[in-house]
């Protein structure tokens, strides 16, 4: 039978859901409307020139230009948002050490489980679709009718499944999206 991945879980990607535990709000702007995140897509423009246009023939080659286009960008080029300073001027380390994610626990809930790489839970023998984003990371489940579970990553309520059809049905905006608001002219 063919994996149709629950649409609001397809969009995530592996980096969002370590964002996520990170504590990192998700913000998103409407499809269609770049104008709404013109600093990074401005960013993107000015990376394709330089570093992808035209692409060299092997991927050394290309991760050189890459290279050479993140020291340009961070140590020579000034920027306008920044007072015309480099960011390597106003970059400052933080004082915090990453020292990795605690595990995921759910003690309110009936069950935890591992998502495993191919992005399922295996309950009571019957896999679960959720998302190859969530590979890796455990999900509480918890029982909250006749044959209907509930699937919830952090504080976040993924979306429900019937334990006979296994079939998740997602919550439309489990991890609230935010449209960014338009700057001021």
């Amino acid at each position: 039978m063919p994996f149709a991945a629950p649409t609001a879980l397809y969009r995530l990607s592996k980096l969002a859901v370590w964002w996520l535990r990170l504590g990192i709000q998700i913000e998103r702007i409407e499809p269609g409307h770049p104008q709404q995140n013109g600093r990074h897509e401005r960013m993107h423009l000015t990376l394709k020139k330089e570093a992808t246009k035209p692409a060299v023939a092997n991927l050394l080659q290309q991760q050189a230009r890459f290279d050479t286009f993140v020291q340009r960008y961070n140590h020579d080029r000034p920027h306008q948002a920044l007072d015309m300073k480099v960011p390597a001027d106003v970059y400052a380390r933080s004082s915090r050490v990453y020292r990795g994610l605690d595990e995921l626990t759910y003690p309110f809930h009936d069950a935890t489980f591992t998502v495993t790489n191919c992005g399922r839970i295996c309950f009571h023998g019957r896999k679960i679709n959720l998302s190859h984003a969530f590979a890796g990371q455990n999900v509480g489940v918890t029982q909250v009718g006749d044959h209907l579970w509930l699937v919830t990553f952090m504080q976040y309520d993924l979306g429900y499944f019937d334990d006979e059809t296994v079939r998740v049905e997602p919550l439309e905006n489990p991890f609230g999206p935010k449209v960014l608001p338009m700057p001021p002219e």
